[in-house]
C-alpha cells in the first residue's frame, strides 16, 4: 500500500469542522515559530545560568510528556496554533500550559526527568534514599498529604507526592526557577535537604556529557494519524469527570425532568440541600472519606440538578435512599481508583 500524500492545511483559513476531520499528522506546525518558543530559549538560559551542559531537546507530541527514561520533551502540539488551542480549549475547557507562567512550571518539571534520564541520577544510592525507588509502579492514583513539608509544592495537586521520579522532577523545577528563592521558601522544611541534594547532584555532572544524549521522541505529533475529531472523543472519555455533563445520565435515572406535564414536582437540588449534613455524615461514616471531599461532590449535583431542571418522581425517603447510594458508590470508586468513575 502506498504512502499517503500529506494534505496542504492552512490553519488561518480552515473551518472547524473541517479541521476535526484533519490528520494530526497532516497539520502544519512546529516550534520554531510558535508563541512558546521563547520559552524554550528561556529555558536553556536558566540552565546556562546555572552551569549546566545539558539541553534537552524538545518535540510536538499529543500531550506533555518525557518518555520513560528518553531525555526528551513532549509539548502538545494544539500549543502550537492559536486555532488549535481555541478547539482545545473549547472542547476541553483549558488548553494545559496555554500561559507562559504555566508553560515555564510544565517545561521545567519536565526537565528534572530529563536530567535524571540523560545522567542515570535515579541509580544513585543517596537518590534512592531521598526520594525512593525509581523501578516502583505508577500508581492508577494517589492519595497526597496536603500540609506535608516532605514535598515542594510545584504543579497543582501536590504532584510531587505521586511517584519517586516526579518527587525529584518537582524538586528539580523549584531549583531551577530563578523566581524561586528556595533556601528561604523551604526553611524547615524536610524538602530542603532534596533540593539541596539536586543542587548537590547538578554541580557534579552540570559540565559532563550526559550518558544518554539521545532520546525517542514517541507519540509525535508528525506521526499521529488520528483525526482531531478522534483524538478528542478519547479524550473527552479519559477526563469524563471533569465536566459539568457527567452526571447527568444518573442523576436523570435518579430523578426527572420536569417539563409541561409535571411542573408541581419537588425540586431535587432542593431536597439534596435540605439533608446535605445528614447525607455528609452517613457517607462519611461508612466510606471513611473525609467530609469536605464529599462536600464537594454534592455541590455539584446540587448545581447540576438545578440546571437540569430535575424533580422528584418518587417519595422523599426514596429519592434520598436513591442518591445517597448513588455519592456511597461515587466515593468508593474515589478512594480505590480516585475517579468517581470505577475503571473500565
Amino acid at each position: 500500500m502506498g504512502k499517503r500524500t500529506k494534505i496542504q492545511i492552512d490553519l488561518n483559513l480552515i473551518t472547524e469542522d473541517e479541521l476535526l476531520k484533519a490528520r494530526i499528522c497532516d497539520l502544519p506546525l512546529k516550534i520554531e515559530g510558535a508563541w512558546f518558543e521563547s520559552c524554550v530559549k528561556e529555558l536553556y538560559a536558566e540552565l546556562e545560568e546555572k552551569g549546566m551542559r545539558f539541553r534537552p531537546l524538545c518535540y510536538l507530541a499529543d500531550e506533555w510528556l518525557t518518555p520513560d527514561q528518553e531525555p526528551v520533551i513532549g509539548i502538545p502540539f494544539f500549543l502550537a496554533h492559536p486555532k488549535l488551542m481555541k478547539l482545545e480549549k473549547k472542547i476541553m475547557l483549558d488548553a494545559e500550559g496555554e500561559t507562559k507562567e504555566w508553560f515555564m512550571k510544565l517545561l521545567r518539571h519536565e526537565t528534572g526527568h530529563t536530567v535524571n534520564y540523560a545522567y542515570k541520577l535515579f541509580r544513585r544510592k543517596k537518590w534512592q534514599q531521598l526520594f525512593g525507588h525509581f523501578e516502583q509502579d505508577y500508581p492508577d492514583t494517589y492519595r497526597f498529604r496536603p500540609y506535608s513539608r516532605s514535598f515542594v509544592r510545584h504543579l497543582e495537586d501536590y504532584y510531587a507526592q505521586y511517584h519517586p521520579d516526579e518527587d525529584f522532577a518537582e524538586t528539580f523545577a523549584v531549583w531551577l526557577n530563578p523566581q524561586s528563592d528556595w533556601p528561604n521558601a523551604y526553611k524547615g522544611w524536610n524538602a530542603l535537604q532534596k533540593i539541596k541534594y539536586a543542587d548537590e547532584l547538578m554541580q557534579a555532572v552540570k559540565d559532563k556529557e550526559p550518558r544518554v544524549k539521545f532520546g525517542k521522541k514517541y507519540w509525535q505529533a508528525s506521526n499521529l494519524t488520528t483525526t482531531l475529531e478522534n483524538y478528542y472523543k478519547r479524550k473527552r472519555r479519559y477526563y469524563a469527570e471533569d465536566f459539568l455533563d457527567f452526571h447527568d445520565t444518573n442523576l436523570k435515572k435518579i430523578f426527572a425532568e420536569k417539563d409541561e406535564s409535571s411542573p408541581s414536582l419537588p425540586a431535587a437540588y432542593l431536597m439534596i440541600k435540605k439533608y446535605r449534613k445528614e447525607i455528609i455524615k452517613s457517607v462519611s461514616r461508612w466510606t471513611g472519606e473525609k467530609k469536605h471531599i464529599i462536600d464537594g461532590l454534592l455541590k455539584s449535583l446540587i448545581k447540576r440538578c438545578k440546571e437540569l431542571h430535575l424533580g422528584i418522581p418518587d417519595t422523599e425517603s426514596l429519592a434520598m435512599l436513591k442518591i445517597s447510594a448513588y455519592i456511597t458508590t461515587l466515593m468508593m470508586n474515589y478512594m480505590y481508583t480516585g475517579r468517581l468513575k470505577g475503571k473500565k
